[in-house]
């Protein structure tokens, strides 16, 4: 399918971007997951102590399988962030994302429809400082 994502890592900041877009098949997802293993080990600070970054914006709506396989990975304990921003465009996506996250919202993890607001809080973990 058309499913891509591209990982930039800044372990200066103990920071992860991540950039994912289109449909994931089981393929992209596979390739998903060892990106995202190997962004991951890039990073210099403790375990679960990196700020992630991830965009959405154009990721288009996933197969209920994909759901199921995403919400497996971020339900992984060794890979949970300090914080974790998800830029997301389409309310039908925010949907998936949140029944992917399960429980997780709210707990170091927060949804954004601005990029610039999301950064603020991934860096800071201030809303505020994104006015």
């Amino acid at each position: 399918m058309d499913g891509n994502f591209t990982f930039a890592v800044e372990p200066d900041r103990d920071l992860i971007r991540t950039r994912m877009a289109g449909f994931f098949d089981d393929d992209a997802f596979v390739r998903y997951v060892a990106a995202r293993a190997a962004a991951f080990r890039q990073l210099r600070c403790g375990a679960n102590q990196h700020l992630w970054l991830v965009d959405l914006r154009e990721m288009k709506i996933q197969s209920q399988e994909m759901v199921t396989a995403f919400s497996t990975i971020l339900s992984d304990p060794a890979y949970r962030s300090k914080r974790l921003g998800f830029v997301v465009a389409t309310s039908l996506a925010r949907m998936q994302l949140r029944r992917a996250l399960g429980d997780r919202c709210g707990n170091g993890v927060q949804l954004f429809v601005d990029a610039n607001e999301a950064e603020a809080w991934v860096l800071t973990g201030s809303l505020r400082a994104a006015a």
